[in-house]
């Protein structure tokens, strides 16, 4: 189905989740983010980063630590909820909360009853309308209380960590889990009130065959996910430490890895998923499914998604606010956040303010990944001219007029497509994961 050019898939690609990307942030102020806050209006969204687990993957590239250090875990919560009511202050009137969203780490890693009172803080702090709550969960901390407070929470989207069903693969990547486990936290999110759950699934684990793949594929349709997020498994341990305990030589070569991401696309299409971007699915009466037909659908740090929102205000270490002209992260480490935000004080140190022409490379890029087109000004067209000729001659894009088209034969390729119009990737030192 997939024509396979090893060639251009050498240079590994970023995920561009944001433009420009995490490589490639420097320092910024707490008053940058402070200015953009105070000047937002009409719709914007939140997200709240819980960066605790019960249990530590080996693969995971997420900044958590272990939740069992409760004296800890009680103090990010305080400091969390003074920074809710820090940005709430800021905020003009007129800024409506229509999507929250929470994530990590693993948001259940801590106590229902403090989730619930962070829900309390946000209703009582923010302004909501007609808001949209979701929420990522790791089965292995799931119980019935937890669905109790899913659904008085009023949380109508969630997302599995499942990764795999194959015993072999889970234990390969820290991560066992059993199925009955798995079907109980569905039972659970169900009973709560969940209409969109997704699946996080993975191809190029440690032992993985495409058996194992095809499996869990199968499993996830009998199970009804209504959106599945398959990704390839980066192993870049020289960026995370803990992968290093994964057996690199088990790891499936880069064929391997193009025929699994093919059997993902072609098994789920199959079986009436809709593709949504190059590495999202989702059923046709799921909302992202009707995004991504609407040309409505977009991506930010959450990947693929429906909302429309310039405006998305991350709360929490590590957290990442984004606005047009402005990319602020908030403090990674654990205690500095802690220390600052229980002040009273924003916490950003990390991020880049986008110019005019940050601002129009992130609508090309977008419009590539999301829509697999792109209308290029005529500058931009002839600057890289010569790096898509290479595309072009294979078959994987085309042009009309100042529009780029990316062919269906192209679309495993649309990450390294569209960085070449990343003007920082030949100043980074960053290395990034395998485009597929």
């Amino acid at each position: 189905m997939w024509p396979f050019h090893p060639d251009l898939l050498d240079t590994p690609a970023p995920r561009y989740t944001s433009y420009p990307t995490a490589a490639d942030f420097s320092a910024v102020s707490p008053k940058a983010l402070s200015e953009q806050i105070e000047q937002a209006s009409g719709d914007i969204s939140l997200y709240l980063h819980i960066p605790f687990c019960e249990k530590i993957c080996y693969y995971c590239g997420c900044n958590t630590g272990a939740a069992g250090r409760r004296q800890r875990v009680e103090s990010y919560l305080s400091a969390l909820q003074q920074e809710i009511e820090t940005v709430a202050a800021l905020l003009p009137r007129d800024a409506r909360v229509r999507r929250i969203a929470f994530g990590g780490g693993s948001p259940n890693a801590i106590e229902p009853t403090e989730f619930l009172e962070l829900i309390d803080a946000i209703n009582r702090k923010f302004r909501l309308a007609e808001t949209q709550w979701s929420i990522e969960l790791d089965p292995r901390s799931m119980n019935s209380v937890w669905g109790e407070a899913i659904a008085e929470a009023g949380i109508t989207r969630a997302s599995l960590g499942v990764q795999t069903f194959a015993p072999h693969c889970q234990k390969a990547i820290g991560r066992e889990q059993g199925d009955i486990l798995i079907c109980r936290s569905i039972d659970w999110l169900r009973s709560a009130g969940v209409t969109s759950l997704n699946f996080d699934l993975m191809y190029g684990l440690p032992g993985q065959t495409a058996e194992d793949l095809d499996d869990s594929l199968e499993y996830t349709k009998l199970l009804g996910a209504d959106r599945v997020a398959l990704f390839g498994y980066a192993h870049v341990p020289h960026i995370v430490k803990r992968q290093k305990v994964i057996d690199e030589s088990a790891l499936p070569n880069k064929d391997q890895r193009f025929s699994m991401a093919e059997q993902g696309f072609k098994t789920l299409t199959d079986g009436g998923y809709r593709p949504v971007g190059f590495d999202h699915f989702a059923l046709t009466r799921d909302p992202l499914a009707i995004a991504a037909k609407e040309g409505t659908l977009r991506r930010n740090f959450q990947g693929f998604t429906d909302d429309q929102s310039e405006v998305l205000i991350g709360l929490g270490s590590s957290a990442i606010s984004e606005f047009p002209s402005l990319i602020a992260q908030n403090e990674k480490n654990n205690g500095r956040y802690r220390m600052m935000a229980g002040q009273g004080m924003l916490t950003a140190s990390h991020g880049i303010v986008r110019d005019a022409q940050d601002q129009m490379r992130k609508a090309v890029i977008e419009s590539l990944l999301c829509k697999s087109r792109a209308v290029l000004t005529p500058c931009l067209y002839t600057q890289t001219r010569a790096s898509l000729a290479r595309f072009a001659e294979r078959g994987l894009i085309r042009r009309e007029g100042l529009e780029l088209v990316i062919e269906a034969e192209g679309l495993p390729y649309a990450r390294v497509i569209a960085a070449t119009f990343d003007r920082y990737r030949e100043l980074s030192k960053q290395r990034f994961s395998s485009a597929i």
